[in-house]
């Protein structure tokens, strides 16, 4: 593994172009950043720079590694920065807005870590089903909140002033009852099979449903909804017990107590985007901390 201050000084090199000036950028002596480039030269196995009489420049092997050394340097930047927002906070109220499926089965953990870092500053959680939560954010009921967004289905426009980081997108999949013909096969579903089958569905204003059957009829199914159920958890129980088939996101599937057969659809173009709205600049530094534990307890959610 290199050194991050061996590749800071190589960079420092790549954008100065003389050892001697790199040197007096990073506070180090000339021969000081000469021997940690020769020690970085080794764990590299090749030769990084040529010096010359006008001062230094970088091999095609430093090229590459000055490439990947920024990108490096940009990251732990970029932690230093949310470790300093995680360590700075004292008192204060971070109010916080989800939705069911993500209040129940990702964001339970991220709360706790959050509130292990800052044992002093209060939550508040409130349930919104989307796009609710973006509503609330942008009247300043909350300071940032959890959405979804579904394709084919579209987006929902977005209030002046609030801003979607996406956390997570996964595919939607059929579920039936165990045993169901549909579920047999580790192949993708091609969706006009699922003409005629009984659908459980959401209501009829909810965006998947709108996408999905959207999508059923043009690829020539046709839909056949035997029962609306506002929630996913009515909806996998309905399934499981044989009264029709259903398509909910992967998080559902794989999370819900009842058992289910699931397949992969075809096309590949059914998915929701789990994303946190916040308002950017004027989130305080509670909301921006929350979110970088966010994104990194989100990323480990989805594997």
């Amino acid at each position: 593994m290199y050194d991050p201050v061996r590749l800071a000084a190589l960079v420092a090199v790549a954008e100065a172009g003389s050892i001697t000036r790199a040197a007096g950028r990073l506070g180090y002596t000339p021969p000081a950043l000469s021997q940690q480039l020769a020690k970085l030269e080794r764990e590299a196995g090749a030769p990084l720079l040529v010096r010359h009489h006008r001062g230094a420049r970088l091999t095609a092997a430093g090229e590459v590694l000055v490439a990947r050394a920024r990108r490096v340097l940009d990251e732990m930047e970029r932690a230093r920065h949310e470790l300093a927002l995680l360590s700075g906070l004292t008192g204060g109220r971070l109010r916080v807005g989800t939705f069911t499926t993500v209040g129940i089965h990702l964001l339970p953990p991220v709360l706790s870590a959050f509130r292990r870092a800052h044992p002093d500053v209060e939550l508040a959680v409130t349930e919104y089903e989307p796009p609710r939560g973006v509503a609330a954010v942008a009247a300043g009921q909350v300071d940032l909140a959890l959405t979804h967004a579904y394709e084919p289905a579209g987006a929902e426009p977005l209030p002046t002033g609030v801003f979607l980081e996406p956390l997570l997108v996964e595919e939607l999949v059929l579920v039936t009852a165990p045993g169901h013909v549909l579920a047999e096969g580790s192949g993708r579903l091609p969706v006009a099979e699922l003409s005629d089958q009984p659908l459980i569905s959401s209501a009829p204003a909810h965006p998947p449903r709108r996408g999905v059957e959207g999508a059923l009829r043009e690829a020539g199914a046709r839909p056949a909804v035997v029962c609306e159920s506002p929630g996913y958890a009515l909806v996998c129980a309905l399934v499981s017990a044989g009264l029709g088939v259903a398509v909910v996101p992967e998080m559902v599937a794989a999370m819900d107590p009842a058992p289910l057969g699931v397949r992969p659809l075809a096309p590949a173009a059914f998915r929701r985007t789990i994303s946190v709205a916040h308002r950017g600049d004027e989130s305080g530094p509670a909301a921006q901390s929350l979110r970088a534990l966010l994104r990194g307890g989100f990323a480990r959610g989805a594997t």
